[in-house]
């Protein structure tokens, strides 16, 4: 404070710093959700504007010959927080994926449930989202589906130190594997997207797995439980086609 007057009595202007604004408020459900969010705020225009929204239904997917994704996965130390709207871990640094010749590292995943895209319409249980982020800021989203079967110890460090309630970041004393989280077949379906969830920022590289990941219906439970129906409906395609990776 001293220095403050110090200053302002020399002459200089001093602005006093103003609070970060928080977003506007958005739901799942009701006046605040989907169907509503470009209404919210003009930040979120595009999430009714847009021509290249996420999720989509896969259907009648373009065969391809892509190139492989690279995957540069290291364990990383749950980093878990409950944001309001899924679970969320921030990932240690040092993991990253290569598409087509560039990099992306690693930066979080997190779930939705049922499943945000759907495959001939059909939905799954659930739907993970490992986000990545390229050096110039592009983002790529590997999509997992989740479907009930066999106990899987992989997502078990995440499922148990799921926070009850709204919270901020927590070491929870474990490590997770991303790589362990993924299909043993890692063929993809490919296609130009969004974030799916507000602003509905377009440009992402959606990288959505062909082979659903099974977990025990204990898991799934807790998942459910926690966050029920936080998923966006599917959007329309508006000309797109997804590519289907054919050889993995």
């Amino acid at each position: 404070m001293i220095a403050f007057l110090l200053l302002a009595a020399c002459g200089y202007r001093i602005e006093e710093p103003h609070p970060v604004a928080e977003p506007p408020h958005w739901t799942y459900e009701g006046e605040e959700g989907p169907e509503h969010w470009d209404e919210l705020d003009e930040t979120y225009a595009v999430c009714g504007t847009g021509q290249n929204q996420s999720p989509i239904d896969i259907e009648s997917p373009t065969a391809g010959d892509l190139a492989n994704i690279s995957f540069h996965y290291q364990p990383s130390a749950v980093n878990i927080f409950n944001n309001g709207h899924t679970v969320q871990v921030n990932h240690d640094a040092g993991s990253s994926i290569e598409l087509d010749g560039v990099r992306y590292e690693t930066v979080q995943f997190h779930y939705h449930t049922p499943s945000e895209h759907t495959l001939d319409g059909k939905a799954f249980a659930a739907e993970f989202h490992i986000v990545h982020k390229s050096a110039d800021g592009n983002l790529a989203v590997v999509g997992i589906l989740l479907k009930e079967g066999a106990e899987n110890s992989a997502y078990q460090p995440f499922i148990s130190n799921l926070p009850a309630e709204k919270s901020d970041v927590t070491d929870a004393g474990v490590k997770i594997n991303a790589a362990e989280l993924l299909p043993a077949v890692q063929t993809t379906y490919r296609y130009n997207g969004s974030l799916t969830t507000p602003p509905c920022t377009e440009g992402v590289s959606w990288l959505l797995m062909t082979n659903p990941v099974e977990l025990s219906a204990a898991q799934l439970d807790a998942l459910e439980n926690l966050f029920e129906d936080n998923n966006r409906p599917v959007q329309p395609l508006d000309g797109r086609t997804p590519i289907e990776d054919t050889t993995p």
